[in-house]
């Protein structure tokens, strides 16, 4: 029977098995894809908005020339912090309901080859990120080969015409991105001005673009529907037809809490988010605590990041040490 089981070995649960694993707790982490997978998930030559200190754990100073680390450096820096620590981690192995059970819980998993298991354990920490459920717009044509809720690099986009559907920093960035390609860009954006959210250093090279003319940016727009040859927009009250190639519809993502639904976790009623005891991470079901993003409010993923979110595992590890 395990201690504890970190379902997630993104960075807020590797934060958390490594306070649990300097505590003599032992952790088992069970990942459904590879170590850090929301980061890898990323665009390749992403630029983190945090200085690389805040998204430090375990103590481990994380070294980069860079003010802000890149992508590759983040990934870099998580495998080398589970190397050293030599964390427990089954990767590919996907958990698919939690029981709970008169000693704790009984975990219930499955791999990539379908194979099903079960672990026996005291105490659950359920740390899964935000990527697996992007939010999606529900317009006709969504489902189209066409359009993608994630980017990941510029060249399968040279030459293309390029719509890219938000404004905030993961639109800028693609928009910014695709030139270097010759794509042909439109962002369409709700909102009547630029978000206040876009990093303050790519700011002002994205609106010289669009001043420019090099990256169409409309204001007060929304796309109504998505054809193979062209989408339609409405633009300040009139629809508009914009022959296109790809669309990238790039809105935001949300955690799936399925794991905490179907165990009869509690959940905020106006937010969404899941009720803890903000001292300790653990919900109404005894032994079961959340850590990361699947904490937060269901209408913002980015309320909890890595900077908070480390934090979560140091308030778990203390909660169950007291109850030993």
């Amino acid at each position: 029977m395990e201690q504890v089981i970190v379902i997630g070995a993104g960075p807020c649960g590797l934060s958390a098995a490594v306070a649990l694993q300097r505590a003599g707790l032992s952790p088992l982490l069970i990942e459904k894809s590879c170590l850090a997978h929301s980061i890898y998930l990323y665009p390749t030559y992403l630029q983190f908005f945090s200085t690389p200190e805040l998204l430090e754990i375990g103590g481990y100073p994380f070294v980069t020339p860079n003010d802000k680390p890149y992508r590759q450096e983040a990934l870099v820096y998580y495998r080398e912090v589970a190397a050293r620590e030599q964390l427990r981690i089954q990767s590919y192995e996907e958990a698919t309901s939690l029981q709970k059970t008169d000693q704790g819980f009984l975990v219930h998993t499955k791999n990539r080859f379908g194979k099903e298991a079960s672990y026996h354990t005291r105490f659950v920490v359920v740390a899964t990120g935000y990527f697996d459920d992007p939010n999606m717009i529900g317009i006709p044509g969504e489902e189209l080969s066409k359009v993608s809720h994630y980017y990941k690099e510029a060249h399968p986009y040279t030459g293309a015409k390029v719509a890219i559907i938000g404004g905030n920093n993961s639109a800028v960035d693609a928009a910014m991105d695709l030139l270097r390609v010759g794509a042909e860009v439109t962002v369409i954006y709700r909102g009547s001005s630029f978000s206040a959210n876009i990093k303050p250093w790519v700011r002002p090279l994205f609106e010289s673009m669009v001043n420019k003319g090099r990256i169409s940016m409309w204001f007060d727009s929304q796309v109504e529907r998505i054809e193979e040859e062209q989408i339609f927009v409405r633009r300040s009250g009139e629809l508009v037809t914009l022959h296109n190639h790809f669309v990238l519809a790039l809105t935001g993502f949300r955690p799936n809490r399925r794991l905490l639904t179907d165990i009869s976790v509690a959940f905020h009623e106006e937010t969404g988010a899941p009720l803890v005891q903000t001292e300790s991470m653990e919900t109404n079901i005894k032994g079961l605590y959340v850590a990361g993003v699947v904490a937060s409010s269901k209408y913002d993923a980015n309320e909890i990041f890595i900077e908070t979110g480390r934090m979560h595992g140091l308030a778990i590890t203390e909660h169950i040490r007291s109850v030993l």
